[in-house]
C-alpha cells in the first residue's frame, strides 16, 4: 500500500509518462474536427480558471467571510473544498471530457437522470440573467469613475436630507449597531443617517424603490450598460471557443494584476491591520461554526465559485482532447480558485479595516449587506484616496473582467447544449445562435434594471444560486456513483489518463460513494430546517415574492422528475424492466471519436452485449434521443 501511495503521488506531481505519450498534439488526426477542441491546453485552463474565478471570489467570498465570522469561515470553506469541491470538479470534468458532450447529452450514461442536465442548463440560464445585471452595475460605476472628484465623494444635489459625510458614533437602534452619520450632534437619531456612497447607490445608480411591490420604470443608464455587457459577451463568443479562448488570455489574467495593486494600496492605509485581523486573526468569530447557515454558505460558495452543478465545468471539459489529464487540471483549477478567494479577501478586508478606522466602528459593522461590499464600502473607501478616480476605475474594471469570464462560460453552456442536441440546425449558425441567446437574456434582464431590480437580483441569488445547486449536485454524484457505477466510471477515466493503482482511487471512491453525497444531504436538510426569509437591507419581501422564489426552485427541480416520468411512460415492458433499461447507458454513450472507443465501447462489443438484453427483455425500448 505504501508503494501504491508513492506511485500515485508521483503521478500527481510529475505526471504519468504513458499518458503523456497518449496525449495527442493539437491538429493531429485524433483532433475532434467535427465538434472542435481547444486550440491549446492554456486556453482551456485560462477559460476554466476565468469561469471559476469570478464575482464569487472578489465579491461573494469576502462578503460571506465577513458575514460568517471572518477567518472562521475559512475552516468550513476548505473542508467543503476538499470533500466536495475537488471531487465534484474532477467528476464533472471527466464526465464531459469522456463523451465530448454538454451537460444534457452526458446523461446518456444514465438516461433516467437526463433531467439533471436540463436543470443545470436552467440554473445557468437564470443565473446568467442577473449575473449580466451585476456586470452592468460594474460598467456603470466604471464609467462614473471617470470624473474628479468621484460623484459619491460628498452629498450633492441628488442626496437626501439624511446624507452625511462625517460619522460620529455608533448607536444601538432596535438591537442593531448602526452608524450615526450626524455632523453636528452626537446623539442617536430616530433613523440612522447614510453615507454619500450608500445614497449614491440607492438614489442614483439603482434609483431604488421601496420594495418588490413598487416596480417603477426601467433605469435607462443601467439598461444601456446591460446592453453593452450583452454586446461584449456576444462578440467574445461569436466563434465559440475559438474566439473566447483568445479573449481569456486577458480577462483571466489581468484581474490578478489589479488585485495585487489594490492589495498593496490597501495594506498601506491606516487601520488595514484591524481588517486583516478580523479576516484571519484574533477577531474571527469561531462560534459561527455552530450555525447551519455558515456551513450551507460554505458549501454553496464552493459550488458557486467552482460552478459545480451549473454544467459549465462539463461543457468546457467537453472540448478537451480525449487523453487530456483532467485530474491534474482539476487540482490546478480548484486550488487556484481557492487561493484567489483568500488572496482577494486580503485586498477587501484591508479596505474594510481602513473604513472601520475612519468611521470609528468595529470592522464587522462596516457593511450591511452583500452588494454594499462592492458598491458602497469600496467606492466610499476609494473616494478618500489620492487619485481616487484611478483606483475606482481599476477596481470596477477588475469586477467587469472577472464577471465577463464567468458569463462567457454560462452562455457557452446554453449554446453548446443546443448545438449538441440539434447539430444539423445550429452548428453552421453558431454566431446567430450566440447573438440570439445574448439578446434573449438581455430582454429577460430588463426587469432587473427597473427601480425594483435589486430586489429581483437578490431574490434570484438567494434561491436559485444556493438551494438548487445542492439538490442538483447531490443527484449528480448519486447518479454517477450508484446508478452508472463508480467502478465503471473509474475505468472510463483510466481510458483517458491511463491505469492507476487501487490506492490512487481509494480516496475518490470514498468521496463519490459516501462522503460527498452524505455531506451535501446533511447541509441541505440542515439548511431547510433553519431557513430564514431573505431580506434586502431592512426591506422584507412580500409573501408573493417568497412564493415566487420557491416557484423558481420548483421550476428547475420539476424537470428532473418530469423527464424521468416521461421516459418511464415512453419505455416498454414491466415497470421494473423500464427502470432497469433507463438506468443503463444508452447506445449513444461512448467517446465521441471511434479511435478512442477501444474494446469497451467498440460497435461489435456493444452489439454483442445487446443481444442477451433483447432476449430477456424483448419489449424494452431505451430512449436515446439527444434530449428526451
Amino acid at each position: 500500500m505504501r508503494k501504491y501511495g508513492w506511485n500515485s503521488f508521483k503521478d500527481l506531481i510529475f505526471g504519468n509518462p504513458a499518458v503523456v505519450d497518449q496525449d495527442p498534439p493539437v491538429g493531429d488526426g485524433a483532433q475532434n474536427a467535427e465538434r472542435e477542441n481547444w486550440t491549446s491546453k492554456r486556453e482551456y485552463l485560462l477559460s476554466a480558471i476565468g469561469y471559476a474565478v469570478g464575482l464569487g471570489n472578489v465579491w461573494r467570498f469576502p462578503y460571506l467571510a465577513y458575514k460568517n465570522g471572518g477567518g472562521a469561515f475559512l475552516i468550513p470553506y476548505f473542508v467543503m473544498l476538499v470533500v466536495a469541491g475537488i471531487p465534484l470538479f474532477f467528476l464533472e470534468s471527466a464526465f464531459g471530457q469522456f463523451c465530448s458532450q454538454g451537460p444534457i447529452n452526458v446523461w446518456r450514461a444514465v438516461p433516467i437522470l437526463q433531467g439533471v442536465g436540463v436543470a443545470m442548463v436552467l440554473i445557468t440560464t437564470i443565473v446568467s440573467i442577473y449575473y449580466n445585471v451585476i456586470i452592468a452595475y460594474s460598467l456603470y460605476y466604471m464609467f462614473a469613475s471617470f470624473q474628479s472628484p468621484l460623484p459619491w465623494t460628498g452629498c450633492l444635489s441628488w442626496a437626501g436630507g439624511n446624507c452625511s459625510t462625517t460619522p460620529k458614533v455608533s448607536c444601538n437602534i432596535s438591537g442593531v449597531l448602526v452608524v450615526n452619520w450626524t455632523q453636528e450632534n452626537t446623539t442617536c437619531p430616530s433613523s440612522s443617517m447614510q453615507s454619500p456612497s450608500e445614497q449614491y447607490w440607492d438614489h442614483v445608480a439603482l434609483q431604488r424603490s421601496s420594495g418588490l411591490d413598487e416596480t417603477g420604470p426601467v433605469v435607462w443608464h443601467l439598461a444601456l450598460c446591460l446592453l453593452l455587457s450583452s454586446i461584449i459577451v456576444a462578440a467574445a463568443l461569436i466563434r465559440g471557443i475559438k474566439s473566447s479562448g483568445k479573449v481569456v488570455y486577458f480577462t483571466a489574467t489581468f484581474p490578478y494584476v489589479l488585485i495585487v495593486i489594490l492589495l498593496i494600496r490597501g495594506v498601506t492605509l491606516e487601520g488595514a491591520r484591524d481588517g486583516i485581523e478580523f479576516y484571519i486573526g484574533s477577531q474571527s468569530n469561531l462560534t459561527k461554526l455552530t450555525e447551519a447557515q455558515v456551513w450551507k454558505d460554505a458549501a454553496t460558495q464552493t459550488f458557486y465559485s467552482l460552478s459545480i452543478g451549473w454544467g459549465g465545468v462539463t461543457t468546457l471539459a467537453s472540448y478537451n482532447n480525449f487523453h487530456n489529464n483532467m485530474f491534474k487540471d482539476a487540482f490546478l483549477i480548484t486550488l487556484t480558485n481557492a487561493g484567489t478567494s483568500v488572496f482577494a479577501g486580503f485586498a477587501i478586508f484591508s479596505i474594510l479595516g481602513h473604513m472601520a478606522h475612519v468611521y470609528e466602528i468595529p470592522v464587522g459593522e462596516v457593511v450591511k449587506e452583500g452588494f454594499g461590499l462592492a458598491f458602497i464600502a469600496y467606492p466610499d473607501a476609494l473616494s478618500k484616496l489620492p487619485i481616487s478616480p484611478l483606483w475606482s476605475v481599476l477596481f470596477f474594471f477588475m469586477l467587469l473582467t472577472v464577471g465577463l469570464d464567468s458569463q462567457f462560460g454560462g452562455i457557452e453552456v446554453i449554446t453548446t447544449c443546443l448545438i449538441d442536441a440539434f447539430p444539423e440546425v445550429f452548428k453552421s449558425k453558431r454566431a446567430l445562435l450566440t447573438i440570439a441567446t445574448c439578446s434573449i437574456l438581455y430582454l429577460l434582464g430588463l426587469p432587473c434594471v427597473t427601480q425594483a431590480g435589486i430586489y429581483w437580483v437578490t431574490l434570484i441569488d438567494q434561491f436559485v444560486a444556493s438551494w438548487v445547486l445542492l439538490i442538483v449536485a447531490l443527484l449528480e454524484v448519486i447518479g454517477i456513483s450508484y446508478i452508472y457505477g463508480a467502478n465503471r466510471f473509474v475505468k472510463d477515466i483510466e481510458m483517458m489518463i491511463g491505469q492507476k493503482s487501487f490506492g490512487f482511487w481509494l480516496w475518490w471512491r470514498m468521496c463519490w460513494f459516501f462522503i460527498t453525497p452524505c455531506l451535501i444531504l446533511v447541509i441541505l436538510i440542515w439548511s431547510v430546517i433553519t431557513f430564514q426569509s431573505p431580506i434586502y437591507g431592512t426591506v422584507k419581501y412580500p409573501m408573493w415574492g417568497l412564493v415566487l422564489g420557491w416557484c423558481m426552485i420548483i421550476f428547475v427541480v420539476m424537470w428532473i422528475f418530469g423527464i424521468a416520468v416521461y421516459k418511464l411512460f415512453r419505455a416498454k415492458g414491466t415497470p421494473w424492466q423500464r427502470v432497469k433499461a433507463l438506468c443503463r447507458p444508452s447506445e449513444e454513450w461512448h467517446p465521441y471519436l471511434d479511435v478512442h472507443r477501444g474494446e469497451r465501447y467498440s460497435e461489435e462489443r456493444c452489439r454483442h452485449k445487446e443481444k442477451p438484453v433483447r432476449k430477456r427483455e424483448t419489449n424494452v425500448n431505451v430512449i436515446t434521443s439527444s434530449w428526451l
